[in-house]
């Protein structure tokens, strides 16, 4: 990729910490030699949210990504819905800015299909927000992945010394078990071999596999489902994808091999198995990832933050984070793979 990539970031929610920490991560020079920043959300709020963190950006309204000017010190704004026709308060969400928050969304996601911006990066959003304002949705990457028509996808958390993917997300864990397949686990292990190689450039992934159980299992003591569920997964996805997969490890001492950079991902289980390690290393700076999509979609990892909204005590370590993800897998979708 020869010119800096236009890189979409959604405003989010419009009373949550979205604004401020676009703001504030929009002053980091760095981020304007690597990419073109579009913002896709409100120049109002932002505004306001610049005056809140100290800064004093020119906003430029552009109707097209082409048309912003992509120093530091101005930002490019496409804002799809118009003015608020009541009040934006910080922490207090409205049907109003629900509805705003989904259409920044869709307007990235048919800007990034369209080839206009080469990926898109999101802003938190809130998920009581996204159905008061009349939302399907449960949140980002459902709307996303229906948008673009795809079925199969999963979601990563990685920081630089730690990248996890979730076979199942958002459930009790009582359900767990039984929503544990051998396709399902088998399709995850083949969207993050396939996703290290084309959109991280490793040609040759070594993707670990945690273990549902205490100690993998061990032998089947403390459960069956390694070897019912998870190790045909791992045979049928090795021979599909050729990658390195290691056997169902034992999950307390999986990420510590990781973390000391044996494995490129860890394939969990379950939400916390994967969210509780990485956010360990990674709470600050972590980003959330949509591997399978048909676009790039990288995000914060964190939320709306309602209790500190409006106050300027946000931090923009893992906004940053996503938008050098962002750049780093457009730069590779568009080379092509390069890391042994």
């Amino acid at each position: 990729m020869t010119t800096r990539p236009f890189i979409g970031i959604t405003m989010g929610d419009p009373v949550g910490i979205g604004p401020e920490i676009i703001i504030r991560a929009l002053a980091d020079e760095s981020l304007y030699a690597l990419c073109r920043p579009l913002v896709i959300g409100d120049i109002d709020v932002l505004k306001r949210a610049a005056g809140i963190v100290g800064q004093n950006p020119l906003f430029h309204p552009v109707p097209d990504p082409a048309a912003g000017k992509y120093v530091r010190g101005t930002i490019a704004v496409i804002n799809p819905c118009g003015p608020f026709s009541g009040p934006v308060e910080w922490g207090r969400p409205t049907p109003e800015t629900g509805r705003f928050m989904e259409a920044y969304i869709t307007t990235a996601v048919d800007l990034a299909v369209s080839g206009k911006i080469a990926a898109m990066v999101t802003a938190p959003i809130n998920k009581e927000a996204l159905k008061m304002g009349g939302s399907p949705y449960t949140g980002h990457t459902e709307l996303i992945a229906e948008r673009v028509g795809c079925k199969r996808y999963a979601m990563m958390l990685a920081g630089d010394r730690l990248r996890v993917v979730l076979v199942t997300i958002h459930m009790a864990l009582t359900r767990v078990p039984a929503a544990l397949t051998p396709e399902k686990i088998q399709t995850v292990l083949e969207i993050t071999a396939e996703s290290l190689r084309s959109r991280f450039g490793i040609v040759s992934p070594s993707i670990a596999v945690a273990g549902l159980n205490p100690h993998a299992g061990e032998g089947g003591l403390f459960g069956d489902e390694e070897a019912r569920l998870i190790a045909p997964a791992v045979d049928k996805a090795r021979q599909t994808t050729g990658a390195t997969i290691t056997d169902p490890l034992p999950p307390d001492t999986v990420f510590v091999a990781a973390a000391a950079g044996r494995y490129d991902a860890v394939v969990c289980m379950y939400h916390d198995q994967g969210l509780i390690p990485l956010k360990l290393l990674h709470f600050e700076d972590g980003v959330n990832t949509t591997l399978g999509l048909p676009i790039i979609r990288t995000s914060v990892d964190h939320g709306t933050a309602y209790d500190i909204a409006g106050t300027g005590k946000a931090g923009c370590a893992s906004l940053i984070a996503a938008v050098r993800m962002a750049v780093h897998q457009a730069t590779r979708s568009a080379a092509g793979t390069e890391r042994p």
